[in-house]
């Protein structure tokens, strides 16, 4: 495979902001396409619709009959990298795959250009390039099942496991050894693949990670979610079932089941933050599925104020809901500066005490006098909304009342999201109580569990046949259990 990459620079670190480090972080986004003309340049425009899916890295992999399989990775947001001609160019071919990759921030250490993904390998029946999103709870065993028999591993990544285990695999086709090797994973696994041929998509049997399928012209398209699908205006077909692979040729899309059937457990917190507005989950719109937590929320949490300010940009629906119930006038109390990227160097320790205030600014002529509430999606350490509230007393804010649109986050995630080791989450060793006198704020109130379900349309825990949702970073319920975790010391919840 031939493959373009260079050296990390300095302008390619991309500086965490403060801002960011106080949110969880989905760490991944992938995205396929067969069947058109220039497919990598397709591949290029989805991953810039999946960028907050991951802003630390990109790569792309592209078949040409001519050239073979060509690879570019690369540090940075998609438009800085994947935009230029000279670069494109040497991804030619009717068929690609790509991946943005959010790295965690805990013992992997700083990303290198290896993690990259897509990752090949050259089998004896051909080759494969393979893009993952989501998190293998049990890959420290089999990692080193798999170099006690002679892999070699080329990364940090969990990912790099598929791989090791399809070329260990006696199967003769390569869909039939992406089965085989994903049996043996545990976890959440949404994976978009390719071979000279073929485009392939698998999720894992409890649906934990998006996967959806769209037509593009005479082609078709894999996506984590449908605003990338749109934004290259291919069709949303359907969302790839949890449990199901779907193999992609120039014949059509051929559909199976290789695991075990098990009931749904969508990522509920796709619904609250992870996933773009505008994109369709389970039919339904994020946005209002958004907007209709900020409805639940007022009803669970009324308070008497005179203004609805969300913490944006991912409050902004739940805000909208809350005051629409409430009757509280909505208004833009905190302004973002959208120019806060990869460019921004902070060069004195004076610039960086500035910490959100770089990111965020208080709108001081709506604040002054007025009791606010403020709306966010979560709170996980409580820094920055210490910050944020200070902020806005120092506006002249009368009184500050904190509406948040999850539940307490009480647990880490294991399933492909960067998460705080549980100590570090406010929730898990504070009340709801302790954190309002923490944050010093006039109140502050987290959406229950059942009002989430309620808004994004389920009744938690009612109906045994309905789906339900992964929510084990508000429940501590784990519906994989996360073994490499309990192996490092992870206690989970006491049966209550």
């Amino acid at each position: 495979m031939r493959e373009t990459s260079r050296p990390l620079s300095l302008d390619d670190r991309m500086p965490r902001h403060p801002f960011d480090d106080d949110k969880l972080h989905e760490e991944c986004g992938v995205f396929g396409v067969i069947g058109v003309a220039d497919a990598a340049n397709f591949v290029a425009l989805g991953l810039h619709a999946l960028q907050h899916r991951g802003q630390e890295a990109g790569g792309i992999v592209s078949y040409h009959p001519d050239s073979g399989f060509n690879s570019a990775r690369r540090f940075g947001y998609v438009r800085d990298n994947f935009t230029k001609a000279s670069l494109m160019e040497t991804l030619p071919g009717a068929l690609s795959i790509g991946h943005v990759r959010y790295s965690t921030s805990g013992s992997k250490g700083a990303t290198q250009i290896r993690d990259v993904q897509p990752f090949f390998g050259e089998f004896s029946v051909g080759g494969v390039a393979i893009a993952h999103n989501g998190n293998i709870t049990n890959a420290d065993a089999l990692r080193r099942e798999l170099i006690e028999r002679g892999s070699i591993f080329q990364s940090s990544s969990d990912s790099e496991c598929i791989i090791h285990l399809m070329a260990r695999s006696l199967q003769r086709t390569i869909p039939e050894r992406m089965k085989d090797a994903l049996r043996r994973v545990e976890g959440a696994f949404s994976v978009v693949a390719m071979t000279r041929t073929k485009l392939m998509g698998v999720r894992d049997p409890l649906g934990v990670r998006p996967l959806v399928l769209g037509k593009v012209g005479d082609g078709y398209a894999l996506s984590s979610e449908t605003c990338a699908l749109d934004i290259i205006g291919a069709e949303f077909i359907r969302e790839i079932e949890p449990g199901e692979m779907v193999v992609i040729t120039s014949k059509g899309v051929e559909s199976f089941h290789p695991f075990e059937r098990k009931k749904s457990r969508f990522c509920i917190f796709e619904q609250v933050y992870f996933s773009r507005p505008d994109s369709i989950l389970g039919g339904r719109s994020v946005y209002e599925t958004r907007r209709q937590i900020g409805i639940e929320l007022a009803k669970e949490a009324p308070v008497e104020a005179d203004l609805v300010c969300p913490v944006p940009d991912s409050g902004t629906p739940a805000a909208i809901g809350y005051s629409f119930e409430s009757g509280i006038p909505y208004g833009m109390g905190i302004i973002r500066n959208q120019y806060m990227g990869r460019t921004f160097i902070e060069p004195t320790e004076q610039i960086r005490n500035m910490g959100v205030r770089l990111k965020l600014n208080v709108n001081r002529a709506l604040i002054e006098g007025k009791r606010v509430i403020l709306v966010d999606d979560s709170v996980v350490r409580g820094t920055t909304s210490l910050k944020i509230k200070q902020m806005i007393l120092d506006a002249g804010a009368k009184e500050v009342h904190f509406r948040i649109a999850s539940p307490p986050t009480a647990w880490p995630c294991f399933y492909g999201v960067d998460t705080p080791e549980r100590s570090k989450l406010l929730a898990a060793t504070m009340s709801e109580d302790e954190m309002r006198d923490h944050l010093g704020v006039d109140s502050l109130r987290f959406i229950s569990l059942d009002g989430l379900y309620r808004a994004a349309g389920e009744v938690k825990g009612r109906d045994p046949a309905s789906p339900q949702f992964c929510d084990a970073c508000f429940s501590g319920e784990y519906p994989v259990e996360p073994a490499d975790m309990i192996e490092r010391g992870f206690e989970l919840k006491a049966a209550e």
